[in-house]
């Protein structure tokens, strides 16, 4: 008897050996995918490998980079913002509207806002076109789709209003007027990395935190796992949903004034489509569009796969339009490996225990008989 149970220890280790490894892979697959795409972009390019490049790749991801993260609670929920491309552009256009003067007609007077006066309102701005989506989709069962493409469009629309078309230049401000330092967002670096990069960063901690030490984190997840079984629970739920989308904006915020500190300018349609690359990420990251499933370094993780993926296309000379074509390819494998991933596995759990049980009642039997 002992023989025989002996002889089947390698069998059972070999079997078990190949599910691990496959889990690995999958479960880790945005770190192994920007791995080869760093690996694959350096032996194509000389220019690739370098940390000049990699700091302005990670300040380019820097912008889409902070809106998914906002995209990131907002779909751990069960939901999503369509809205955060229109939220950013209209965030850049209302820093551009301040720092450009704000006339007040019946005082003949002309008011030039500081920067940081001008960082604390496109936050306040990007909050409440948030808490707009967040109290249609809590309050008034608007689905989430619905109510975020509307405001992607009413965003866009107050965006062009502002600025009739047109974009605000020369946003570096003049020192007479008390409001220069806005490009110090986009330009200037701390022991040589950009601010963008540090801003995500300290965005993405901040969020991570959030996700794992607060109560407010544990509702989101129980909020995406199952809404109805979280509000029986004692979560509130509709709070929870304002909350998150609260935060997407304010993220769009911070991402429009990054993006127009780098430009020092601000057009209405800045930040177009950006919605889709933020989604692409958080599903490159392994979050599940169901609800319920993602965590903060696998978004990021996904960003920069987008990210540095696109940069190498760019300088290895591959055209615009093939750069598209690959980055629906990811989204689509991505969102097949998530499916995999994510499928119920119950039936085989139940398979596996008739089949142990019946081994141990022969074995039973076995036992008796000898």
């Amino acid at each position: 008897m002992s023989t025989t149970s002996q002889s089947r220890w390698p069998s059972l280790q070999t079997t078990s050996l190949a599910p691990l490894v496959a889990k690995v892979l999958l479960e880790g697959r945005a770190f192994f995918a920007l791995i080869a795409i760093i690996v694959v972009f350096s032996m194509l390019s000389p220019y690739y490998f370098t940390v000049s490049n990699f700091l302005t790749m990670s300040s380019q991801v820097s912008i889409f980079g902070l809106i998914s993260l906002g995209m990131l609670l907002v779909i751990l929920t069960g939901g999503i913002d369509l809205s955060v491309g229109s939220v950013l552009g209209l965030s850049g256009v209302f820093a551009g509207f301040l720092l450009q003067g704000v006339s007040l007609e019946f005082l003949d007077l002309a008011l030039f806002p500081p920067v940081w006066v001008v960082v604390v309102l496109t936050c306040a701005l990007g909050a409440f076109m948030g808490a707009i989506n967040g109290t249609l989709v809590a309050y008034f069962r608007v689905p989430a789709f619905v109510a975020t493409l509307g405001m992607l469009y009413v965003a866009r629309g107050i965006a062009l209003l502002m600025t009739n078309g047109l974009t605000y230049n020369r946003l570096g401000g003049r020192p007479e007027l008390g409001n220069i330092g806005f490009d110090w967002l986009g330009f200037n670096r701390i022991m040589g990395i950009p601010i963008g990069v540090l801003i995500l960063a300290a965005v993405a901690i901040a969020i991570a935190v959030l996700l794992t030490r607060t109560p407010l984190g544990r509702w989101i997840y129980a909020t995406g796992g199952n809404a109805k079984a979280a509000e029986l629970s004692g979560v509130p739920v509709k709070h929870t949903t304002v909350t998150v989308y609260v935060l997407s904006g304010i993220c769009a915020a911070l991402s429009g004034l990054v993006l127009a500190s780098q430009l020092t300018s601000a057009g209405p349609t800045a930040g177009n489509t950006y919605e889709l690359t933020a989604i692409a990420a958080v599903v490159v990251g392994g979050a599940a569009l169901s609800g319920g499933r993602g965590n903060v370094q696998g978004t990021l993780l996904g960003a920069f796969v987008i990210g540095f993926l696109g940069s190498g296309l760019v300088i290895i000379g591959v055209s615009s339009y093939w750069q598209t074509v690959f980055t629906g390819a990811v989204i689509i494998l991505a969102v097949m490996l998530n499916s995999i991933n994510y499928q119920p596995k119950k039936k085989f759990a139940a398979g596996d225990s008739k089949s142990s049980a019946s081994n141990s009642d022969s074995a039973q039997r076995q036992g008796s008989s000898m």
